[in-house]
């Protein structure tokens, strides 16, 4: 992909976005003692994230339809600043949790949106590319951001950290006004018309696609660091190392999907999913052991997001006529997909059947969306994706 500058500022905001979703995680301790709540008080404030993701994402896109593509990417960056900068000078649980939902509205359009846009930017064949360029900066953000605002939170104190994130947000606007072309709306703007796009059968199995997916992924990567702090006894430096390691795997993963969903979704999306399958069977049986687990966790990385571009562009191409609102939807799907891995997860270790389960849950989940895509390809193939180019 050769140097974009509005592929750089759309990657700049999913950047953003990235660390504003994933920094509470690690700074949930700093911030339930400092407003006075319990852990799975403050733990409320990512489920509360999640759900305003999954309503934001079709609301702010059915709402939107005919303000200009790059008018609206700034607004919806204006929102993410402003839900920052209402948790920075938060003075109670209860305004940061109004922070965090107002924040969570732009999520799902600006990558539903920006996903449609930084395809336009590009020629037809390097779309799922152009995809992955963007998404990109959701990747660095768990490698570089999420660990630099969890030390900022820890030794600057946790409002200082949104502070700095709402700093991301004017940058994005900034670079979103300087760098993007007068983006005019979509002519079929009919939020209807988008709605009843939804219904039909390839778009609804994209989107359940993109929700298996994910839910194969976050089935273990929720429970990551008590998997390897109790199953295989490592220090917690090391779980911070693995942590960084996932990350970079993560990006890796993140272009390579792109390159070789330029070629095939499908094909990118059946190897991808049998990848992560075997590599989580892998990590059941291996999980005892250190040595190994560097090499696993960065493959387990690299397969979980080599799927995001070939699942957004299939999405993406399925509802060729309403790309903006399945777009926005998909991001949801991936939400939802993360509270389902995040509950299956626990419920296979509330059961008391072990650590080595839970791989083999996420390994479950990632086969049956495996055979989907089997069964799907022999089916009813899926629109053309050079048809985006007429949105």
């Amino acid at each position: 992909m050769k140097l974009n500058l509005g592929l750089i500022a759309l990657s700049v905001g999913a950047f953003g976005i990235g660390v504003t979703e994933f920094a509470p995680m690690g700074l949930l301790p700093v911030i339930a003692t400092d407003l006075g709540v319990s852990i799975p008080v403050a733990g409320l404030l990512i489920s509360a994230y999640a759900l305003g993701v999954m309503i934001g994402a079709p609301l702010m896109t059915l709402t939107t339809g005919r303000v200009p593509r790059r008018t609206l990417l700034i607004a919806l960056a204006g929102i993410f600043t402003l839900g920052n900068l209402l948790a920075a000078v938060s003075t109670g649980y209860g305004m940061f949790l109004v922070a965090r939902i107002v924040t969570s509205l732009n999520h799902g359009a600006f990558f539903g949106v920006g996903s449609i846009v930084a395809a336009s930017l590009v020629p037809p064949e390097r779309r799922a590319g152009a995809v992955a360029a963007m998404f990109m900066g959701l990747t660095i953000a768990n490698v570089v951001g999420v660990p630099l605002a969890t030390w900022g939170g820890e030794h600057l104190g946790w409002r200082m950290a949104f502070w700095g994130i709402a700093g991301l947000g004017i940058v994005t606007m900034v670079a979103l006004r300087l760098t993007l072309p007068a983006l005019p709306a979509p002519k079929s703007g009919n939020a209807l018309a988008e709605l009843r796009a939804l219904r039909r059968g390839p778009v609804l199995g994209a989107l359940a696609l993109t929700v298996v997916g994910s839910s194969a992924m976050f089935t273990v990567f929720t429970y990551i660091a008590p998997i390897l702090r109790e199953a295989t006894h490592a220090s917690l430096g090391f779980v911070t190392a693995m942590l960084v390691t996932y990350g970079v795997g993560m990006t890796v993963g993140n272009w390579l999907g792109g390159r070789f969903a330029d070629r095939s979704v499908d094909r990118t999306l059946i190897v991808t999913l049998g990848g992560l399958t075997a590599i989580l069977i892998a990590f059941a049986l291996l999980m005892p052991f250190i040595a190994p687990t560097p090499i696993i966790i960065f493959l387990w990385g690299v397969a979980s997001f080599a799927l995001v571009p070939p699942l957004q562009v299939r999405v993406m191409s399925a509802a060729v006529d309403a790309p903006n609102l399945a777009s926005s939807v998909n991001i949801g799907a991936f939400n939802l997909g993360n509270a389902i891995g995040a509950a299956l997860g626990g419920a296979v270790i509330a059961s008391g059947l072990g650590y080595h389960a839970v791989a083999l849950a996420g390994a479950a989940t990632s086969a049956i969306g495996l055979v989907a895509v089997l069964i799907a390809v022999r089916g009813a193939p899926v629109p053309d994706d050079r048809q985006l180019c007429s949105t």
